[in-house]
């Protein structure tokens, strides 16, 4: 009996962790990804901010910045701070408020939990396209300034910021 429970709960954690990977699509197996539709709900419930990357899988400029991201072990620590999401190909939301200056990819946009984009504060992006980041150095620098200035955040991030 022990041994069929053990068997059943490996099972179950090599499912949650399969599932987790499909969501982190190459953008870090280690981040806790969310589907958007459940995104807004965690964003809400636990006051954090939901951080959306979009991204294409056919897009060069994606497929140079998905490894340095996967592999930023700063990222991997701030992610746990944000409600994380990133969508591809037909993923990709249509409304408006995913394209405040445009389609181009990837675009990484930052929303509080009343879902306002926080445009002020999302400014390491490129010159020409300000959600369009090209290292992980930039996103992990936008990732501190929206924790800084968005006010949310553990106790033990704020004190490092």
């Amino acid at each position: 009996m022990a041994s069929v429970l053990f068997s059943v709960c490996v099972a179950f954690s090599l499912f949650c962790v399969q599932a987790a990977n499909e969501l982190a699509r190459g953008w870090g197996d280690e981040i806790d990804w969310m589907p958007l539709d459940k995104a807004w709900e965690k964003s809400q419930e636990e006051k954090k901010v939901l951080m959306l990357v979009i991204h294409k899988t056919w897009c060069g400029a994606c497929k140079a910045l998905k490894p340095k991201f996967a592999e930023s072990a700063e990222i991997r620590k701030l992610s746990s701070e944000f409600v994380m999401v990133n969508v591809e190909d037909n993923e990709e939301p249509s409304e408006e408020k995913y394209r405040p200056d445009g389609g181009y990819i990837p675009r990484i946009l930052f929303f509080g939990p009343d879902g306002k984009l926080l445009d002020e504060y999302n400014k390491n992006g490129n010159a020409k396209y300000k959600y369009f980041y090209g290292n992980a150095e930039s996103v992990v620098d936008s990732m501190k300034n929206v924790l800084k200035s968005a006010g949310t955040g553990s106790e033990s991030v704020k004190k490092e910021l």
